[in-house]
């Protein structure tokens, strides 16, 4: 991983974009005064921030919705503290 402070980025930016595109670096950490402020990646390594909807379909049965009230009073129960 290399490190440049921000002017130097700023001066070479052209640089450091070409080492991300050939792969020459994984990744640039840009900092200013000495902390680490933002990271130079290639898009294809950044992380896919999406929400997956539907990622667990099929994964359990179907469910109606007399079978998913049965557990009410149980539940209401165990959080009430009322031993079963």
């Amino acid at each position: 991983m290399t490190v440049v402070n921000l002017s130097e980025a700023k001066s070479s930016l052209s640089r450091l974009i070409a080492a991300i595109e050939t792969g020459r670096e994984a990744d640039i950490v840009i900092t200013r005064n000495g902390r680490p402020v933002a990271r130079l990646v290639p898009i294809g390594a950044a992380p896919d921030t999406r929400r997956r909807l539907g990622l667990l379909a099929g994964q359990y049965p179907p469910v109606t919705l007399e079978e998913f009230d049965t557990e009410n009073e149980r539940i209401t129960t165990l959080f009430s503290g009322e031993a079963t």
